[in-house]
């Protein structure tokens, strides 16, 4: 299996932010074993370097930590999971606000049509 990955944005930074979607919504937790990287690149469909950047970038967040011989484990706090969802909740929450706009929505409309779209979930 691989992943659509969007033209715009590197594909390591993109792996990156699906394991932290992973951990945001509890699909990987504290201590997990994390697949290889010769796993996750066949998984993301992509050369084992582009991977191991994403990885190493994880573990320099201090999401991540490498033991020798054991290999990468999730390495995170509940506060900082809750920073993960907070930021990636704004983050698509600011992407859907600026493309609603380019095609001219004003702030009342976007509040509607959130009410209007959310009202069955309530």
């Amino acid at each position: 299996m691989s992943v659509d990955f969007k033209d715009n944005v590197p594909i390591y930074l993109q792996i990156m932010q699906d394991i932290k979607k992973q951990i945001a919504a509890g699909k990987l937790h504290e201590k997990d074993k994390v697949s290889s990287v010769r796993e996750l690149a066949l998984y993301y469909g992509v050369n084992p370097n582009t991977v191991q950047k994403a990885l190493s970038e994880l573990e320099r967040e201090g999401l991540m930590k490498s033991e020798r011989t054991l290999g990468r484990f999730i390495s995170i706090d509940d506060e900082k999971i809750k920073d993960i969802k907070k930021h990636l909740a704004l983050e698509t929450t600011y992407e859907y606000l600026n493309n609603i706009k380019e095609i001219g929505y004003s702030k009342d409309e976007i509040l509607e049509l959130i009410k209007e779209v959310t009202k069955d979930e309530q």
